[in-house]
């Protein structure tokens, strides 16, 4: 009976290493969209041909743009990464230019654990912990179905969290499904 009450305490306690995800974790999703490594992205310039094209934030965090070389582009916005381009440009390159940047392709998600093929697979915006898991063939027979564990980068910060599985998600998340104890 003593060594199943052990038995019973070490899985509980195992259960309590990680804990529900912080409130700035939650916050994140519902803030703009931060670029960062992986983050594709269509810059056009008004009437500069040679300028518009499409570019890859690199793992440094920078985007290597002709004329005026690397642009900090690691946890800025959309709008921020416009701005730096257009300054950059106004050092003597172009008058007044008119710089657009959209997102062409997001950073990947990776879903680990329990799931039908666990791997990288491509972020959509609006895409839920059960999007990601439907894109990576489903829960196994062992998962829990109820919440997974989500790693994060807040702020520069990485953070695991555990939320359920209709919790929206971010580009660069890893998920990871947990095995059900019964």
């Amino acid at each position: 009976m003593l060594l199943f009450v052990v038995a019973i305490a070490a899985a509980l306690s195992g259960c309590a290493t990680y804990r529900p995800a912080p409130e700035v974790f939650h916050e994140a999703t519902i803030q703009p969209y931060r670029l960062d490594s992986g983050d594709r992205l269509r810059i056009t310039v008004f009437e500069q041909q040679n300028l518009s094209n499409t570019y890859t934030v690199d793992q440094a965090g920078y985007i290597a743009f002709p004329l005026v070389g690397q642009v900090a582009a690691r946890g800025t916005t959309v709008p921020q990464l416009e701005g730096a381009i257009a300054r950059k440009l106004k050092q003597g390159y172009l008058r007044d230019p008119d710089v657009t940047v959209e997102i062409d392709r997001y950073r990947s998600i990776f879903v680990m654990g329990e799931v039908g093929q666990p791997g990288q697979y491509s972020y959509v915006p609006g895409m839920t912990v059960m999007n990601a898991i439907a894109a990576s063939g489903g829960f196994s027979t062992r998962a829990n179905q109820r919440d997974v564990d989500v790693t994060r980068n807040v702020n520069g910060n990485i953070m695991t969290g555990r939320v359920p599985i209709t919790d929206p998600i971010l580009g660069g998340d890893t998920i990871y499904v947990r095995e059900r104890l019964f």
